[in-house]
This record gives structure tokens, sequence and C-alpha cells, in this order.
């Protein structure tokens, strides 16, 4: 068990280097020369203290429903509703797939909510920000700091142009509490009875899958009722076969790459045969994440391609068997892994509570709520080499940093256009599923991909 101080040193370098990874992945670099007033809401124009707000009741939306996400936020909550009593916070939690397909109507309403968080692609906060549903925070990180706690590269990922458009600068519209990685989890016991080590290569990775099957083993669980973990499935496996350069630009929707090239064409190849091979658990596209997730901490799984927002639930379940690495690295030559920023908490223009629900995140995203993140079992999005960890949490911050300062970060597959969340989930599942080929299942991607960036 390594702990977290032996990487604290690198962790600080390594977090300036993923700072740099994000500011060149997003176009543009959310200048703080341009405040974008043009008129609106300046910083002077805020109120920042809650205890002269009067009493109100402000309603939050969130999709903080797993284990550790839900203790921090229920922490907080509480922190602020004691820190000012005259605040009454209505949470409302939903899963992500609930939020996403509620959260336009609830955006549009006259009684929409104070806070909700809100997914930063252009499918979802890209659009909110074209029909003026959200309020942009610059005001606000004028007021509070923002743009000194958080680097322009993290802004940027939940930035945008007035009209939408452009990802990644203009405005800010959002500001999360975590930094996120889907990395690879792994049962330390079924290993050892394989007598394998967690593997560096796809070799190695392909080697372990065939005899944990002939073992009796499911060899990868996953879950794939909700389409998105599709996303990450496929991203886990492209991220073996692809370079950084092709995957960001497809990632981000820039022009001068192709979702037909050959490096793809093998990725999909590859993940089909390894439906075939079974080494998916039987049935994945009848199950959910989070049974998927559950089944593996309780025994059913070598492996779990996943995100770090599980860290907590998994440690609770598993304690010391459970590990995390880095994607293996195959023909892309490197351990590329998909990250970013998590889901952020986002002002609504029709609520009633501006000033107040920015002083709610502000309080909820603060240095002191960056110690909560960690401590409930999280990775804070700043902050973190001011934080304790061992076990897998250790590991984890040690691949985040490992990330940064090599540079291996790359975007979520669904950034790309404003539809294409619901085209690759689709085709994922089409793929997959048997009912569309390799090379169906590109052709598909590579029309919306190509129609968006001529």
């Amino acid at each position: 068990m390594k702990h977290y101080l032996s990487g604290r040193r690198r962790w600080s370098a390594a977090a300036a280097a993923a700072i740099l990874f994000l500011a060149a992945c997003a176009p543009g670099g959310g200048s703080d020369d341009d405040d974008g007033s043009d008129g609106e809401q300046q910083a002077s124009d805020v109120q920042t203290d809650p205890a002269e707000m009067g009493e109100i009741t402000l309603t939050v939306w969130d999709q903080e429903v797993r284990g550790g996400q839900a203790a921090q936020i229920e922490q907080l909550n509480a922190a602020f509703e004691k820190e000012y009593p005259n605040i009454t916070i209505d949470r409302v939690s939903r899963s992500t797939d609930d939020l996403r397909t509620t959260l336009r109507l609830a955006l549009s309403g006259d009684d929409a909510p104070d806070v909700v968080q809100a997914n930063n692609g252009r499918p979802e906060m890209g659009q909110y920000v074209a029909s003026d549903l959200l309020v942009p925070l610059d005001p606000y990180a004028e007021a509070y700091g923002w743009t000194d706690r958080f680097p322009a590269s993290i802004r940027a990922l939940a930035s945008y142009s007035d009209d939408g458009s452009v990802y990644g600068e203009g405005q800010l519209y959002g500001l999360p509490q975590m930094g996120e990685i889907v990395g690879l989890f792994y049962s330390k016991s079924k290993l050892d009875e394989l007598g394998m080590q967690p593997p560096e290569t796809t070799e190695e990775l392909e080697a372990i899958l065939a005899a944990a099957r002939d073992a009796g083993e499911t060899p990868i669980q996953f879950g794939n009722s909700e389409p998105w973990a599709g996303i990450h499935e496929f991203g886990f496996v492209q991220n073996q076969f692809v370079d950084a350069e092709t995957i960001r630009d497809l990632g981000f929707g820039r022009p001068g790459s192709s979702w037909t090239s050959d490096d793809n064409v093998t990725a999909a190849e590859t993940i089909v045969s390894w439906v075939e091979a079974g080494y998916f658990t039987e049935g994945f596209n009848g199950i959910d994440y989070d049974t998927a997730w559950q089944n593996f901490a309780q025994g059913d799984g070598v492996f779990f391609p996943g995100g770090t927002w599980l860290v907590a639930d998994l440690t609770e379940t598993m304690g010391d068997d459970v590990g995390f690495v880095l994607t293996p690295a195959g023909a892309s030559g490197e351990n590329l892994v998909t990250g970013g920023i998590s889901i952020p908490w986002a002002i609504p223009a029709n609520g009633q509570n501006h000033d107040a629900a920015a002083a709610y995140i502000n309080f909820i995203t603060s240095a002191d709520a960056m110690a909560t993140v960690a401590e409930t079992g999280n990775l804070p999005v700043v902050d973190s080499a001011d934080q304790p960890a061992e076990g897998l949490q250790a590991e984890v911050f040690e691949a985040w940093a490992e990330a940064g300062e090599r540079d291996l970060l790359v975007p979520y597959l669904d950034y790309a256009t404003e539809t294409f969340y619901d085209t690759i989930t689709a085709a994922i599942q089409d793929l997959l599923s048997g009912q569309a080929d390799p090379q169906q299942f590109l052709e598909t991607l590579e029309a919306e991909y190509t129609a968006a960036t001529g």
C-alpha cells in the first residue's frame, strides 16, 4: 500500500501539467482579460454574504447519488445550513440519466431550480447557453475569486460563447467540485488467483481476460442499459489503439481527424472481439451501471473499467482488495485515459435566488469543501496536494498525477457535437449487440462528425 505523502511533491507538479493539457484540449483559453460583461451584471452588483439575503429556500438539483458523492454533498449541505440558518436547502437528487432527461424542461419553466448540475458538453450545457437558460458566472467568479482558485483551463471546460456555439472560451457557466478519470479497477485477490499482475499493455490485458474466462470468472464486469456507460467502455478500448491528438480532435469536434481511420477500425473490431470471446458480463445491455459496479464490488468480475467517482463505494465494499491503474498501453503507445471535470454546478436563469445560488456554489467548491471531497473518497478538482490519502484513493491520486505529468488525458467522446451523445450511445449499443458491424458503427459517427466540422 502506498501512502499519499510519497507522491505529494510529484502530484503538485502533475496538477500543473494536467492544467496545461486541459487548456490545450479546449479551444481558446478562457482569457481573464475579457470580462464578457457587455452591460450585464458586474461583480460590484453581487451580494456575497448569505446571512444578509433573508429567509430563502434554495432548490438544488444534483446527481450525487452514489456513496462517496452523496456523502460529500450531504455533509456540505449540512455545513452550509449551519453556517447560514436563514437558508434552507431543498435537495432533489437524481441519477445522471434522469437529470439529463428532465433538466431542460425544468430550466425552461417559471419555477426553475436555483442550482443544478449541468453536463458541460455541447449536447447539454452548450444548448442551455444558446437558449439563455443559464446565468453567466463571470461576475461571481470575480467577486469570489474563482479566477484565482480555478485555473483558466479548468474554467474553459465549462465556458461557452453567448450563442453556445464555441466551447472552451467566452463566459463561465459552471464550476466543478471534482476531477475524474476513467481507468481500470481490478480485484487484487482474483489477479493473485490467476497468477497475474495488473496489466501494463493490451497484450497483457487480453492474456488475463482469456485466463479469467477459462477459470470461470467474469473478465470484465459491465452494464450498458444506461447507454452512457458504453461511451466509457468504448473509450477505454479506443485509448489503447488511437493516438491522443486524434481522440482529442474527435472528442472536441475539431476538423482534421476521421472516425473511419485504420486505428479506429482496430479499436471497434477489438471491442467486438471481446464481446464474442465472452470477456464481458453476459447480457450486459440489460444491466444498469450501478448493478454492474456493485456486482464487481461483491466479487463478480476481475476488472471494472470505471470512473474515480466510485472510489469511496468500492473502498467501502472491497477494502484493500481493489486496485486502480491507468488504461493499458497498446498500439497508441501511451496509457491514455479519458478524463476531465465532474458535472459542473450552474445557476438557472429562471431561478429566483441567483446570489444565494452563487454563494452556495462558492461554499461547496471552497478550499474547506475540497477537504470534505477528499475525506469522503473523491478526487478534488483543485487543492489535491493538500489532502492526505491512502489505499485506493492514493492510487487514484497517483494515477491522476501521472496522467497530468505525461499528458495522457483525453476528453469524453460525446463532447463532439450538440447531438453526439445520442448518436454515439445508440451506435455503441448497436455495435456491441451485433446490430451494426465496426464499419457501419464508425460511418455513423463519421457522418455526424464531418457534418459538424466541415
